[in-house]
């Protein structure tokens, strides 16, 4: 529990280009207040969040972000480095790490969540060094990334993920990685590895039914399908998180493990092409603080 009567001054950062960024900023300064916040926003342009908050880093005692999972994720080098904790205010259009941290979708309830001080360490997820909070992927989940405008999403919200999505689906082939993990290499044919810190990603999908982003570990799965098809019989199960139970789907947990690919392959974190293979992942044991209910 950190003592909220010392958390007075509060970086707040929405990223207008979020689904109800730019609506949400007057609201959310307002009830911030409210609450007995002194709001601070950042008086000059800034390239992205983190750069905010190095620079604020002295003068404020936690860091709120408005936006999607993308938006966290490009505050979380600034995060790591500044040691502030974070409050999370869920504005974008999937929202997946405020989901696995029960943090509640409604602006308000959110902002309540935030001045009533309580907090946890959660675990950060790394990928040749870049953070992540939710889930990287190889293979169709940055397909669907590099594919998908933030007009698209904007406009369409979760069902712009299903529509493009279902539009790559169709052309997606498998490809060959060397996985090495836990003193033992793997050769496998896959249409798409992930390695998850939390439990959601995707709009509500699940990287395994009982990850959480406070256990230290990383959660790997394989979808070593024959066809694409085969994905519409496993959609249920990704979503329970119960995938790993099925023959054509590889799974484990692991604190690191190194990904090689014939070619350099994109990798998606948290819906941002951060990195390529050959990527490194490690776990970074309660990394950051964040205000839960």
């Amino acid at each position: 529990m950190i003592d909220k009567t010392r958390l007075k001054r509060a970086l707040l950062l929405i990223n207008p280009h979020a689904r109800r960024g730019r609506d949400s900023l007057v609201q959310a300064r307002q009830l911030l207040l409210q609450t007995g916040f002194d709001v601070v926003e950042p008086s000059q342009d800034f390239t992205n969040t983190s750069e905010a908050i190095a620079s604020h880093r002295d003068s404020v005692d936690l860091v709120v972000v408005g936006g999607g999972d993308g938006s966290l994720n490009n505050a979380a080098p600034g995060l790591l480095e500044a040691g502030l904790p974070l409050g999370v205010l869920p504005l974008g259009t999937a929202n997946d790490f405020a989901r696995t941290m029960g943090i509640p979708q409604d602006l308000r309830a959110a902002i309540e969540v935030i001045s009533r001080g309580r907090s946890i360490d959660v675990d950060v997820g790394t990928a040749n060094g870049h953070a992540f909070f939710n889930v990287a992927s190889i293979g169709f989940s940055a397909d669907l990334a590099a594919s998908l405008t933030q007009d698209a999403k904007k406009r369409w919200g979760k069902l712009g993920y299903a529509i493009v999505a279902a539009q790559l689906l169709a052309k997606s082939q498998l490809f060959t990685a060397d996985l090495d993990h836990d003193g033992k290499v793997e050769t496998l044919k896959t249409l798409q590895v992930s390695v998850g810190n939390g439990r959601f990603y995707g709009g509500g999908m699940s990287v395994h039914a009982d990850a959480t982003a406070t256990d230290g570990m990383l959660d790997f799965y394989s979808l070593e399908v024959d066809h694409w098809w085969r994905l519409l019989g496993l959609l249920p199960a990704i979503r329970r998180g119960t995938h790993g139970n099925w023959h054509d789907v590889r799974a484990f947990s692991t604190k690191a493990l190194t990904i090689r690919t014939s070619r350099p392959r994109p990798v998606n974190l948290d819906g941002e092409l951060k990195t390529q293979t050959p990527v490194e992942f490690a776990i970074f044991e309660k990394a950051i603080k964040v205000f839960v209910p």
